[in-house]
Order: C-alpha cells, then structure tokens, then sequence
C-alpha cells in the first residue's frame, strides 16, 4: 500500500502530514499528487470528501518551498466557488505549511479590501480567491498575475452552475500561458470539456470512481411525501422533517439539511428552533461574518443542525457530519451528490435522507438517472397516526375557512342590495300583470281621461336632465306605491321618491 513518504514531497511537509494523523493518501491523492509534483496540468475527477484538496495543497506547497514571492505579485492562484470552501482551502494551506515560511492571502468578499491590500502588498506565495473578488483586486491595480506558476480551479462544475466561467477565462487570459494549471471537481459537465481544451495543455487524467457516484457508505433513502392539503403543504412538510429527525434518535449527533430556497433555510431553521431544535440557516444572503460564525459552530459541536442553501453543499469539509436532509429535491441531480457528500467522509457512515413532493418527482428521476441507482422509498415515521393526529386539525380549519366564504357571500349580497333593488323594481310589475292590473284601472274613473295623457309629458318637460333616466324613475315609483296600495312594500327607491315628483301629479291635477 503507498504511503504519502513514497510521494517525493517535501520533509517538512510529511512532517506536518504526520502530525495531522495521515499515513495514507487517498486514491485521488495517490494519483494526482506524482502527475502535480512532475509539473504536468492535471485534470481530477472524484467524488466529494475523497480529498481532493489536499491533491493539489500537498504538491504546490512543496513546489514553493523554493522561491519566494514578490509584492502583488502572487506565486500560486487557487480558485473556489465560494467564500466557505475558500476558508476552508486556507485552513489546509495553515495545516501543511506550519513548518515552511510561506505566506498567504484570503481574497473574498464581505472582508474590507484594506486588509487584503496590505497582505497583496508584502507579497504571498498562495492566493486563494473567488473569481469576483479577484478581478475587483486586478482592476483596481492592487495584483498582477503575471508571475503565477501554479494556477488552481477547485470545484470547476460548480463554478460554472454560478456562472462564473466568463471571470475564469478572464483569469486565464492574466496568468503566464506556461502555468501549471490543476481542475479538480465531484462531475464533469460537458461544458467543461470545452475549458479544459483550450487551457490545460495535455493534462494528465486522474478519474478515481465513476462521474456523479455517491459513496458506498452513505445511506440513502427518500420519503414520497403528500399533502392533506395544498395550504398546508408547507406546514406538515416541517412537521414531516422533525418526524425524520426524532427518529433517528441518537444516531443523529448533527446535520446538515438542505433547501432549495434561501426563504425556506430561514423558514425551516426558525421553525426548529421553536420546536426545541438547536438549528441556525446558512445562505448567501447573510453576512459573511454570521456565516462564519455559525459554520465555526456547527464544526465545534456547538450546533446540531445546520440548515443551508446550496452555499454550503460543495466542498465544505466537517468531518463527522452523521446525517444529511434534503427538505427539497435538488433542481440541479449533480447538487444531490455533492450535499450527500457532506456525510459520510473520511471512510465513516452516514445517512442521506430526501423529501419528495409530487411536483419534485420529476427532479427526482433525474436523480436516480445520474447515480443509476434506486434510492430506497422510506415510510412516513408518522405512520398511521398522523392522520389521525392531524385530522380534527385539519376538519377544525376547514370549517373554519368556510366561515369566511360565508361571511363573504353576506358582505357580497349586503353590497349588492341597492344596484339590485331598481332591476327588482322594474322586475316587480311583472308578477302583477295579471292580478294587480284592475287594481290600477278602479281609480281611472275618479279623473278624467285626459290627464292620464299629458302627464308623462310634465314628467318629461319638468325633468330635462337625464329624462331617460328620471322617467324610468318616475315609471318605477308609481309601480311601487301600486304595490304599497297593496300591502308589498318595495325596499329602495320606493321608499326615497323625490317630493317633486308627487307634487308633480297633484299640481297636474288641480
């Protein structure tokens, strides 16, 4: 079996090695590190948590134990997708360079450029940056990179899921074409092929498992989850996830659970907490100093569960994550490998476990095509009883929400009643035109025969403005007092006749 002193690396370097408690290289490290110490580009390929960091760390540090850097001129360039695996890059570079004087730069944002200055401008031999932070750097003429021998691109699929491929070729057009140059990364999109054609010169290959394969020794399984109710969806997927979690138990020392959304890591973490869950979220949205606080946490013990976006899913290294959440499908099959992958590292076990509603199933399946393999269905830990215990809850609500329709159909017919009430008016002769009709024909004896004829024309002539209207006014209130004379008394107009109107017909009279 090799051991890392059959590596060639430096003596101080094996000393730190030693002192870290590792005796033997991983494969991807086994067949990266020889390629690297040669001078060749090396193109690696493995899955998450087989060390891929230290397969470029351990030969670039011992290729720049000689040497010694210059003012904004940087020796050695490492690239990463995001602040917290930039972090965690330079905490390997402080684990195996604590007997070698070399220095280094942390280049991300959410950290004054002040301080970042100041290291650029005493020189280091590793820069360790994001894509965005840097070119700020080179625009503001605080860096050359003409002077890099070793150029790193950690986790190349990722960037380019960020879109960060345009900065990366940018960055390659400032770096000297005889670099050496390392890709490493979990999957290898076709798109990348395209970049590693045109910059990396004859690299030597190193694919040490299958694309998209996830460990061995990570359990996995998913739960096919349905709603009662499409309103409350939301609500018992979180009741749902502390189901999982209680039962696991002990087992579950920490997690990581993982949600699409940076909306749903502040729901689900909120909503922990006010079940008696040590939980805190972890998203791009926050500031990079409550992101490393809580990382920092999570990594000491301090925090059982971390609930994060796809921020934390690659290559963040906590060693004894016991479980992994996915409360949603990833929309991306690649993301699913890498958060799993946060379980399960450095040959433990570990447990992956997924939530699938109806409208993920779709990204489910691609899922299951990318790691061909059926992942195990799991059974609802809340079993049969959780209709039962959720059953009044949800008759409860429902009368509840057919409160307010009926309270609605009331307010609705309530605002109705008075543009109602004309239509019912003029609807109200209808029903009279058989009965009610000699009603109205008994007292045409008692005047004369002729008024009955002009007095449409005095309504009219006393009304020019909206005569139309005023007449079907006028015609409306001598059906309703018709109808009073008979005891059907209409609500509305009828009962708010303009005065003039009455004395209209009584002044026609005398």
């Amino acid at each position: 079996m090799i051991k890392f002193s059959d590596l060639s690396l430096n003596p101080k370097v094996l000393k730190a090695i030693e002192e870290a408690g590792y005796e033997t290289p991983t494969p991807i490290q086994a067949g990266a590190i020889p390629a690297a110490l040669a001078g060749r580009d090396v193109l690696g390929i493995a899955q998450t948590g087989t060390g891929k960091t230290a397969s470029f760390v351990l030969p670039m540090i011992t290729a720049l134990a000689r040497g010694r850097a210059r003012a904004r001129m940087p020796r050695s360039l490492v690239l990463c997708p995001t602040r917290e695996l930039a972090a965690q890059v330079a905490e390997n570079f402080d684990t195996y360079t604590k007997h070698l004087k070399l220095t280094k730069a942390l280049l991300i944002g959410g950290v004054s450029f002040k301080e970042q200055d100041k290291l650029i401008d005493k020189g280091v031999d590793v820069l360790i940056a994001t894509p965005g932070r840097l070119l700020d750097h080179h625009e503001r003429g605080k860096l050359i990179l003409t002077d890099v021998k070793v150029m790193v691109v950690d986790e190349a699929d990722r960037m380019l899921d960020m879109g960060f491929i345009p900065d990366i070729e940018r960055i390659f057009g400032l770096t000297p074409f005889t670099r050496q140059t390392l890709f490493f990364s979990a999957t290898m999109a076709p798109e990348i092929e395209r970049i590693t054609n045109t910059f990396l010169s004859n690299p030597e290959r190193i694919e040490v498992a299958r694309q998209a394969t996830t460990g061995e020794n990570i359990t996995q399984g998913v739960l096919m989850f349905k709603a009662s109710r499409k309103d409350r969806e939301a609500t018992e997927k979180r009741k749902t996830l502390r189901a999982l979690i209680d039962a696991e138990g002990d087992k579950c020392s920490n997690a990581i659970i993982f949600c699409n959304r940076k909306m749903d890591v502040d729901a689900v973490a909120k909503s922990l907490k006010k079940y008696g869950y040590d939980a805190a979220p972890i998203h791009g949205d926050l500031d990079q100093s409550q992101r490393t606080k809580t990382l920092d946490g999570f990594r000491a013990g301090e925090l059982r569960f971390l609930v994060a976006s796809d921020v934390a899913a690659r290559g963040l290294d906590v060693p004894a994550v016991s479980h992994v959440f996915n409360y949603d499908v990833p929309s991306h099959a690649e993301d699913y490998v890498h958060r799993i992958g946060r379980t399960g590292r450095a040959g433990r076990d570990g447990k992956a476990i997924m939530i699938c509603t109806p409208r993920d199933e779709k990204n489910f399946e691609d899922v299951e095509r990318l790691v061909q393999k059926p992942i195990p269905r799991l059974d609802n830990p809340l079993g049969g009883a959780a209709p039962a215990d959720e059953g009044p809850k949800v008759t409860d609500e429902a009368s509840t929400a057919d409160k307010p329709k009926r309270t609605r159909t009331r307010t609705r017919s309530r605002k109705q009643d008075t543009p109602k009430e004309p239509a019912a008016a003029v609807e109200t002769p209808k029903p009279q035109v058989e009965k009610p009709a000699p009603k109205a024909t008994k007292p045409a004896p008692e005047k004369p025969a002729e008024q009955q004829t002009p007095a449409p024309q005095k309504s009219e002539n006393s009304n020019p403005r909206g005569s139309s209207s005023r007449g079907r006014g006028g015609s409306n209130n001598r059906n309703s007092n018709r109808d009073d004379r008979g005891g059907n008394k209409v609500v509305g107009l009828g009962d708010h006749t303009p005065g003039f109107i009455e004395f209209s017909f009584e002044d026609r009279e005398n």
